[in-house]
């Protein structure tokens, strides 16, 4: 910790210093090209200080070379302070796509763009416990970071200019349009950290990824491709603790003592209840029992005086697990969960190409395809649970969930000047799945019959934009810039039912449970569940394949009405198929008060659509839900059961923005600051509801839960009404001495949301037991507290002839966690009785070195100081399974990371 201090206090002190220094020698001046921006206006690119809002440029491809992380999301969590995004845990599906929000606001209100045009969201919906939980975000890592040049991140509300989901900001990632070279990284790193706790020491999660770059001219007016692919293999890492809970009975060692003798007593009776061969079983098991020789003699009494079934039943039930692991050989190391990252192997191309017509007019396409494969682990099935088949599993299996996403996007136009006007066609289209393949695990109901792999369906989601975009700029004052246009969107939303093992219950009899028929059962008499185990697929009736439309028009103009008064002013009205139209506006304005210090204001109205996931997603899930298992039900709202609680149909959410700030900068010592007040309202602010249980609701309700076997259900909805409010200050400072230059930046994010005003119930979910699920406790930690209302980073690289050297450290702030425990100790559960996960600072540090023109190194560590999560209190940690929380996590749960990097281009 010491170190840690010291080297956080020795970057300090290195920006103060060099700032000092810089104002102390008037001799030492650079002439850097001020960075420019085009995110936000429609008018061209203009210099970062002079935007009238908030706008962070990212410059990837120099940045690539020294930074540990390389993918975008994880890039943009390093040096984005308003960007957050973490590495998910046994959460299924999002275990493979990181929920990225920005200025603490949802994975779906932050819109993203590609080279200027609508990126598709992705398929999934996160309805699983973590940050952005109910939300549909987009899939940053499906775009290779290689294949990107800089990206900007416009921080402050823009749904006038850009349409729905940038309530929050607008994030473009620019391709890079580099020709004449080949260029590629060969990365490879691992976790190595003492907190690694499976067979493999203490270097896990090991990572190899190859990056190629190469471009080329088309033609002689500037016209060119740029292709990249990306190959990337990660191993998964192992944060579980030891298991401590029970594993086994006294029923499984004599079960593991018959097998041993060739008698598999799962095989004589199929519902313990209704079998023949009672006397059979009871017989076999006194003779077994002797063989256990850990069995005390009192024990071993009752067993073979127990005549009956019930009898035995309510004794083969003690816990003999130290015992019976030392007799099979086993440790309790052995029936750990999977808890860290997933296994993934992730191939991805991505082009831009561009192809001049004549002096005018140009045809341009960009887009790619990525394929990842990810695999990640569930609960550990144990053998003294019903839901695992010991006679196929003795001692029980781990299964895993296997996604596989496919994202495909190409957008094609064309663009150029007739009579002054700038003029933009295209069309963009993309596409991203989810299909499940789930392994190591059986429908417990089929018994012998069940195979250990299934298909379990998957999700789909299509998106078509066609933009048709008009600007010009006149002479006026000190120029006038008008820009208007038309959008529309096609959406196909699209769920495939899986195979129907995945998801069905059968009776002994190997037929489909009909609800009357007998289902088979372990021998204490619990009904064997059916369905794949770890996640259940899709059913025929989940089946969905869904459309709609949005129409959009908008006006954007641009008054500089003398060099020192800019004010812009973009209207937009948008009509969409299921719900209706929505028309908003923005204000924004930036005054010279001297060359160098802007002060900038804006204001805004804004919406984002629910999306048409959101509308029509439903599947059945088992949650591990405060401490408990429980079948939940996520049901779509125009289904029967969403009537019977009298849940309300979807709509829009509408916002107010509103954003004041300055700019100013000292160029004789080479410095800028910039500071961004904000305030966003949010109204009927769409989430996704607690879990209704059966006991919670109507008996009209219970019996529809029956029909649908489920315990729970959950529902989204416009349950709320939301306020964020925060600041972003970004000081920059660069320096060039003795051949040397030395850049520092330092950027810090306030913000703090929180609900206001009612919640949005009516009829009997006005009731305080069911309004309390209808927002509960939960959905409110993951709005307000799961994200860091303070994160902060100092960055300082010197560049010293072939050498660079990359020092940053990120401070997150402390976040909730959202399970409700015992927090204090005194044997209460309160519902305001949380675990809080304290502020952490994590220091990264890297060195590249570039031996020739053509070939570079580079090695350094991500968490240089191997810094976790404060650790969970037993509560929440299932058997000491997960150390750190699962729901929330600041910097994710993988430690130290150490990596070398070999860049050549040619």
């Amino acid at each position: 910790m010491k170190n840690k201090k010291a080297i956080f206090s020795t970057s300090v002190l290195f920006f103060l210093g060099t700032f000092a220094f810089a104002q102390e020698k008037d001799t030492v001046k650079t002439n850097n090209l001020e960075e420019v921006v085009i995110l936000g206006s429609r008018s061209g690119a203009r210099s970062k200080a002079d935007s009238p809002v908030p706008v962070d440029v990212f410059n990837i491809k120099e940045s690539s070379v020294i930074l540990p992380q390389t993918n975008v999301a994880q890039i943009l969590n390093a040096i984005a302070p308003s960007f957050t995004s973490t590495i998910q845990t046994n959460a299924d599906g999002t275990d493979h796509l990181d929920p990225a929000q920005l200025r603490g606001l949802g994975p779906d209100q932050v819109l993203v763009l590609v080279n200027g045009k609508r990126r598709h969201t992705s398929a999934l919906v996160n309805v699983n416990g973590s940050p952005g939980r109910g939300t549909v975000g987009t899939d940053l890592n499906a775009i290779p970071s290689f294949a990107i040049n800089r990206i900007e991140v416009l921080r402050d509300g823009a749904s006038a200019q850009y349409g729905s989901d940038a309530i929050a900001g607008v994030i473009n990632l620019g391709l890079k349009r580099d020709t004449g070279k080949l260029t590629g990284q060969l990365s490879y790193g691992g976790n190595l950290t003492s907190a690694a706790n499976d067979h493999t020491g203490d270097f896990d999660g090991q990572n190899i990824q190859v990056d190629l770059n190469y471009g080329n001219k088309i033609g002689k007016r500037g016209g060119f491709y740029n292709i990249t692919w990306t190959s990337q293999f990660r191993n998964p890492t192992f944060r579980a603790g030891t298991e401590s809970g029970n594993i086994f009975n006294a029923y499984n060692a004599i079960e593991q003592r018959a097998l041993n003798n060739g008698v598999n007593l799962s095989s004589l009776f199929s519902n313990i209840n209704t079998t023949p061969n009672s006397q059979q079983i009871i017989n076999y098991i006194h003779q077994y029992a002797q063989e256990v020789n850990y069995f005390s003699q009192t024990f071993q009494d009752q067993i073979q005086s127990a005549n009956t079934i019930s009898a035995l039943q309510g004794i083969l039930g003690d816990n003999v697990t130290d015992q019976e692991l030392a007799y099979r050989g086993l440790t309790r190391k052995d029936f750990n969960m999977q808890v860290g990252h997933s296994k993934l192997n992730n191939h991805q191309l991505f082009a831009n190409i561009e192809v001049p017509l004549n002096d005018n007019w140009k045809l341009y396409t960009f887009g790619g395809y990525s394929f990842r494969h990810g695999t990640s682990g569930g609960f550990y099935r144990r053998p003294n649970q019903s839901r695992t088949f010991t006679g196929l599993y003795p001692s029980g299996y781990l299964p895993q969930i296997g996604t596989d996403i496919q994202d495909l996007s190409l957008s094609a136009g064309i663009k150029g000047d007739w009579k002054g006007w700038n003029i933009d066609f295209s069309n963009t289209f993309g596409q991203n799945s989810f299909n499940y393949d789930i392994k190591n695990t059986g429908n417990t109901s089929l018994r012998f019959n069940s195979p250990n792999e299934f298909d379990a369906g998957g999700l789909r989601f299509s998106q078509n934009t066609i933009n048709l975009d008009f600007s010009k700029k006149y002479n006026v004052w000190s120029g006038i810039n008008i820009a208007f246009g038309a959008e529309h969107r096609y959406e196909n939303f699209k769920i495939t039912a899986g195979e129907e093992a995945s998801y069905s219950t059968y009776d002994v009899s190997g037929n489909l449970w009909n609800g009357n028929s007998v289902r088979p059962t372990d021998f204490f008499g619990a009904a064997l569940p059916g369905g794949s185990q770890v996640f259940s697929g899709f059913k025929p009736e989940n089946a969905v394949n869904k459309n709609r439309q949005a129409i959009a028009g908008y006006a954007d103009f641009e008054l500089n009405f003398t060099d020192w008064l800019l004010a812009d002013a973009a209207v937009r009205y948008e009509n969409y198929s299921d719900f209706g139209s929505t028309f908003n506006y923005k204000l924004a304005s930036r005054i010279k008060l001297n060359k160098d210090l802007n002060f900038r204001f804006a204001g805004s109205t804004g919406f984002r659509a629910p999306s048409i996931h959101q509308i029509y997603y439903n599947v059945t899930s088992t949650l591990f839900t405060n401490g408990q298992l429980l079948e939940v039900g996520t049901f779509s709202n125009d289904s029967r059961i969403a009537n019977l609680l009298g849940i309300p149909s979807l709509k829009q959410e509408t916002s107010k923005s509103a954003s004041v700030g300055f700019t100013y900068r000292i160029p004789a010592a080479n410095l800028s600051f910039t500071a961004d007040g904000y305030f966003t309202r949010i109204d009927n602010r769409i989430l996704l509801t607690g879990q209704f249980t059966r006991a919670a609701v109507s008996p009209q309700a219970q019996a529809a839960f029956d029909a649908a076997d489920v315990n729970a259900a959950q529902f989204f909805t416009n349950a709320i009404d939301t306020e964020t409010k925060g600041l972003d200050v970004v000081i920059s400072h660069n320096i060039k001495f003795s051949g040397a230059k030395l850049d520092n930046n330092f950027a810090i994010n306030l913000n703090r949301t929180k609900k206001v005003g009612d919640i949005h119930s009516s009829g009997s979910l006005q009731s305080p037991s069911l309004e309390n699920i209808y927002f509960s406790e939960a959905s409110r930690i993951y709005l307000e507290e799961a994200v860091p209302r303070v994160k902060a980073s100092l960055s300082n690289q010197l560049s010293w002839g072939k050498a660079i050297f990359y020092l940053r450290n990120t401070y997150f702030g402390k976040v909730t966690s959202p399970d409700i425990i015992d927090a204090n100790g005194d044997g209460v559960i309160s519902t305001n009785e949380h675990q809080e996960i304290t502020a952490k600072i994590i220091t990264d540090v890297s060195l590249a070195y570039q031996f020739t023109k053509n070939i570079g190194l580079t090695a350094g560590v991500n968490n240089l100081f191997d810094i976790y999560p404060t650790k969970n209190l037993p509560a929440s940690s299932n058997n000491d399974q997960f150390v750190y929380s699962r729901s929330t996590s600041q910097f994710g749960q993988n430690g130290r990371f150490v990596f070398t990097r070999l860049n050549f281009n040619f």
